[in-house]
């Protein structure tokens, strides 16, 4: 292997991943991390990121660093590397394990239009694009806007405990589900990986409530990982992703997406709206009216025709302003 030369930054390459007594193919390239090359094998093996372990001689070390870029790393295609890992069936306990993300941020405007507009982000966007296969619960309905919502600290306070996860829903949840179905298609986008996804949304009655439908569900492996000067590497969820699945249905204009954490609008920041987080289920589910407010703007918002002129950071003060030109009416 003393051989192998680094890998070129926009280079794709072919590696063999040896777990279990199988191997599996992953496909990645120079700019993608040691984070993203696990949630590829996460692909193909189920085993999660955090419990992978990668071996492969004299670079072991780095490969613990889910930060480090490929293209720094003496690799070339063919190549076998080991994985040890295994496979949770646990996911609850697995979620609880998980490590909470604090450290949230807000990049400035120059640096956020640097990463959207940088082409080797726009290169791994249709990488995920091409890669990545959202599966429809029920069908995109024509002339909708589109909702896209997280789950943790977004419509469920996942940290806390309870003997019923309807304890720990944010209220007034199906309520709000139901007034936006009226005017947009749904789909829920978490971070964590699907099995979850499904068993939460199936406890909290939000796949089989008889008053809106979920379009779909995407969990981490539809995010992207990208890197800032400031901030170092993260993931985010691009919405582009959806955009070029269903380009009959949805776009920049008539899609908005609420999440608690503003990395995750990067790629699209004209379409997010950061949520105020729901925790400490216990104290304050009595006072939090979030989605009772999110509600009103949505429905408010629902007959312009281009959403990404809006600057959702504001949209308690459109609340307010839509009022007032209704009453003066």
């Amino acid at each position: 292997m003393a051989a192998a030369t680094t890998l070129g930054t926009e280079e794709e390459l072919t590696l063999t991943v040896k777990w279990s007594g199988k191997e599996y193919t992953v496909r990645v390239c120079g700019e993608d991390t040691v984070g993203e090359l696990k949630r590829r094998i996460c692909e193909v093996t189920d085993v999660l990121p955090k419990r992978q372990k990668l071996l492969y001689p004299k670079i072991a070390s780095k490969l613990s660093d889910d930060s480090v870029l490929l293209c720094q790393l003496p690799l070339k295609s063919s190549i076998k590397m080991t994985m040890i890992g295994t496979v949770e069936d646990d996911i609850i306990v697995d979620q609880v394990d998980s490590p909470e993300i604090i450290d949230d941020f807000e990049l400035g405007q120059d640096e956020t239009v640097d990463i959207k507009d940088k082409e080797v982000n726009k290169q791994k966007l249709r990488r995920r694009i091409d890669l990545c296969n959202i599966d429809l619960r029920n069908p995109c309905r024509q002339g909708k806007k589109l909702l896209v919502l997280d789950i943790d600290y977004t419509l469920f306070d996942h940290r806390s405990t309870a003997e019923n996860p309807l304890e720990l829903m944010r209220p007034y949840l199906h309520e709000f589900l139901s007034a936006a179905y009226a005017e947009y298609d749904i789909m829920i986008w978490s971070a964590t990986r699907m099995k979850w996804v499904e068993l939460k949304m199936g406890e909290l009655g939000v796949l089989n409530n008889p008053n809106y439908e979920i379009t779909a569900l995407l969990d981490h492996l539809a995010m992207t990982t990208l890197q800032s000067d400031s901030h170092g590497v993260f993931d985010c969820k691009p919405l582009g992703l959806i955009w070029a699945k269903f380009p009959e249905f949805y776009n920049a204009k008539n899609t908005i997406m609420f999440d608690d954490l503003r990395r995750n609008f990067v790629m699209n920041p004209q379409n997010g709206l950061t949520i105020k987080p729901f925790k400490k289920a216990h104290a304050s589910r009595d006072s939090d009216q979030e989605l009772v407010k999110l509600t009103q703007y949505l429905l408010a918002i629902a007959e312009l025709d281009d959403l990404s002129n809006l600057d959702h950071n504001k949209w308690e003060s459109y609340i307010a302003d839509s009022s007032k030109r209704r009453r003066n009416t």
